[in-house]
């Protein structure tokens, strides 16, 4: 095999010196390539954290937000489906970085709005409340004056009722004897008493109706027992109806025993004497039988 010369080896070397440098360019080339989307790689990673972060934020604030606005709610509930979607999408790798970060902007905008319209939701609610405890205090103020209101008039009809009431004095009770001619003779004896005679006046009231009043008369004696009426009536002993008109009225009631068959019907002692207007005693006073 002929020698190869001293120019062909130098040929030969030349080539390969070219085909080395030109491997190691590629070699360079290519590194570098893999260099830089190793770097493109760990920023889109940051990204995709980053993007995670920020919609698991967002995903927050919207639990945070709170109305009792029916509408409002189911708005809220279908944002943060839409953040669940998205950050579901962004764990699986189904992602656009630019698409998803757009996306995510509008969401937080909406939020937005979403909080300014709680925040005047919520002080129109406070102005309301506000509105309806002033409106409660007031109410309450009107029902207390009309509370009071119907205790004057009930007090007004009770003195109107009281200054309506009929007033007696210059009480004169006595026992009275009949003697056979038919006369009457005053006495302070029991054992002489047939009858006894209650006289008084009845007063002057502007107030009281007129027409005919009925006064009942209770005498009880000194152990506590009213003398009985004609009637059987243990509540009273006599009663007379007088036509009153409002001025001073003289009047007399009398009593007499209602069973004949006793013959001293009449016990030495003190006699509460009182008149009353229906239920109500308008003069009392004592009657003394000795």
């Amino acid at each position: 095999m002929p020698e190869m010369s001293q120019k062909t080896w130098l040929l030969v070397v030349a080539s390969l010196v070219l085909v080395v440098g030109y491997l190691g360019f590629q070699l360079s080339a290519r590194n570098t390539t893999i260099g830089l989307l190793n770097d493109d790689n760990a920023g889109l990673t940051l990204e995709k954290d980053q993007l995670i972060l920020d919609l698991e934020k967002m995903r927050f604030s919207y639990d945070t937000l709170e109305t009792e606005n029916s509408m409002m709610v189911a708005e809220l509930a279908a944002q943060q489906e839409r953040i669940d979607g998205l950050l579901t999408k962004v764990k699986n790798g189904y992602w656009e970085v630019a698409k998803l970060k757009k996306e995510a902007e509008t969401l937080r905008s909406i939020m937005k709005g979403y909080i300014g319209t709680i925040d005047s939701l919520n002080q129109l609610n406070m102005a309301l409340l506000d509105e309806n405890l002033a409106m409660k205090e007031q109410m309450e103020a009107v029902s207390q004056e009309n509370a009071d209101l119907v205790e004057r008039q009930e007090n007004m009809e009770d003195m109107l009722e009281a200054g309506q009431t009929l007033q007696v004095a210059e009480f004169l009770p006595t026992g009275v004897r009949v003697l056979s001619s038919g006369r009457q003779r005053d006495t302070d004896r029991a054992d002489r008493s047939d009858m006894l005679r209650v006289c008084f006046t009845i007063l002057e009231n502007r107030i009281a109706p007129v027409g005919d009043k009925t006064l009942r008369l209770r005498v009880t004696d000194s152990d506590g027992n009213v003398l009985p009426s004609a009637d059987g009536d243990s509540d009273f002993s006599a009663s007379r109806t007088v036509d009153y008109a409002r001025d001073r009225l003289d009047a007399c009631v009398f009593y007499e025993y209602p069973d004949d068959s006793v013959l001293e019907p009449y016990r030495p002692g003190t006699y509460l004497v009182e008149i009353l207007e229906g239920s109500t005693v308008i003069g009392t006073t004592d009657l003394v039988l000795r």
